[in-house]
């Protein structure tokens, strides 16, 4: 098998085939040029992996033929070759591209190294190609699955507002997708070939958040051992996600404004103020206008990461978008798990189309992961295969609680009791209005004790109070 095609320019009969004999023991394929202009008509006909070329020729030299290789195929390799005593002409070449010079005459090891190197840097950018290849497709519009009227909408928000450097916020409730469109944005603008930064602003203590966004320098707090870059420096150039925004406190509110508007970031316990270009994407799962008023948010720095809103839509309100993205994460994990599932009954797919969903896309996926996990060999996905949550609650479900035995097989009962639990405890908070005092009340347990459960599923203020508008 090949491991790369080679081309040989050179005007000296006896070093093209002595090069010839030393790459095809190499296991390289080699073409041969006796001069520029034949190196022309080649490079005109194959993208070479190297071009190993002398320099001093005839008519078309050696820096002419650096030049079209760099000019057709950037990522084509080239070593040259050079019987001169000087190196001000090799150095020329490799200030057009030229990956690296050798003299002659040259010994043969300290050539296969150079040519080694080379093909390891022409690997390596096919890599980064293909990686960045894949990035684009994994966060194009291809990961924000959907094709109703309200997708439609995200998606031309998305086409017209990537190529800027505005500042944007995706707004929606937990597990819409946020983080898919802030890197879909990313990944379709200009900033592409850097690295995409996230951090999560409810996640880090307090204490800790500010050196997380803007660094800080060594002995500057208790066990700052060594000065750090913040994220705002480490994305100079690039964009960074700051999700759950709401969640950041008043004191660094402030900070994230200074920066955001003199683009300038100090670390702490600095005095240096440093530049830095980075796009802001800002995303939140509460309404931030409700924050302002009740002083919880700072207005002008909402004005400033609200220059675009991206809001998502849950996905009970897009329900037409259940079988096409229930069906993509069913191909997703059973690649994943190597298992051949024919797609889901009519009543699965029916108690999906009837879920509200409060868990949104997240919920769903995690879902369709589970029954992929315990469906057998070559069957679909039936009811039996969701959990007792997925589908509206009613008389026919509970009622069946009242018959159930145990399988032959056993049961996860911590896994089956934690369903049934968050089950009531989402039908007790909509049968209240949201009112977690009532809902409390209703399943007879304490107000701390459901404060807990919430906690403990997830269940959090807005989806709450989606649940009381239901009532």
């Amino acid at each position: 098998m090949s491991m790369g095609h080679v081309l040989v320019v050179d005007d000296e009969l006896s070093m093209r085939e002595m090069l010839k004999i030393l790459l095809e023991e190499a296991g390289r394929e080699v073409s041969l040029a006796a001069s520029g202009e034949e190196a022309f008509v080649l490079l005109g006909r194959v993208e070479y992996d190297l071009v190993l070329t002398d320099l001093k020729m005839e008519a078309v030299g050696g820096l002419d033929v650096v030049r079209r290789v760099k000019d057709t195929s950037p990522h084509t390799q080239v070593i040259v070759m050079t019987a001169f005593a000087t190196t001000e002409t090799a150095i020329e070449a490799m200030k057009l591209g030229a990956y690296d010079y050798v003299m002659k005459p040259f010994k043969v090891d300290a050539l296969k190294v150079v040519v080694a190197k080379a093909f390891e840097k022409r690997d390596l950018l096919r890599e980064n190609v293909s990686l960045k290849a894949e990035l684009e497709e994994r966060y194009s519009f291809g990961r924000l699955i959907g094709k109703s009227p309200a997708m439609a909408q995200v998606y031309d928000l998305v086409s017209k507002v990537a190529p800027t450097r505005t500042n944007v916020l995706v707004s929606g409730e937990s597990g819409t997708g946020k983080e898919l469109v802030a890197r879909a944005l990313h990944y379709n603008s200009p900033r592409r070939d850097k690295p995409f930064f996230v951090i999560n602003c409810g996640a880090i203590p307090e204490t800790l958040m500010e050196s997380e966004l803007f660094g800080h320098e060594q002995g500057s707090f208790t066990g700052a051992t060594r000065s750090k870059e913040g994220l705002f420096e480490a994305a100079d150039g690039s964009t960074l996600l700051l999700d759950e925004v709401g969640e950041l406190p008043q004191a660094l509110q402030v900070k994230l404004l200074r920066v955001l508007q003199e683009r300038r970031v100090k670390r702490v316990g600095g005095v240096r103020e440093q530049p830095v270009d980075v796009r802001v994407i800002a995303a939140t799962n509460r309404r931030l206008e409700d924050e302002v008023e009740r002083g919880d948010f700072r207005e002008d720095l909402f004005y400033r990461l609200n220059v675009i809103q991206i809001p998502l839509p849950p996905l009970r309100d897009r329900r037409g978008d259940v079988p096409l993205l229930a069906r993509h994460f069913l191909q997703v994990y059973s690649e994943e798990m190597a298992k051949d599932v024919p797609g889901f009954t009519q009543d699965a797919m029916q108690a999906l189309l009837a879920h509200p969903f409060p868990g949104n896309v997240r919920e769903l996926a995690n879902l369709v992961e589970r029954a992929v996990t315990l469906v057998g060999p070559g069957e679909s996905i039936g009811l039996q295969l969701l959990p007792a949550e997925a589908g509206p609650m009613g008389p026919s479900r509970t009622d069946s609680l009242k018959s159930m035995e145990l399988p032959a097989g056993g049961v996860d009962l911590e896994q089956l009791v934690g369903e049934l639990e968050k089950r009531l405890l989402l039908e007790a908070l909509r049968r209240t209005g949201g009112v977690r005092k009532e809902a409390a009340k209703l399943l007879r347990i304490s107000f701390r004790s459901i404060r807990y459960r919430l906690d403990k599923y997830g269940i959090d203020d807005g989806t709450i109070a989606r649940l009381g508008a239901q009532s």
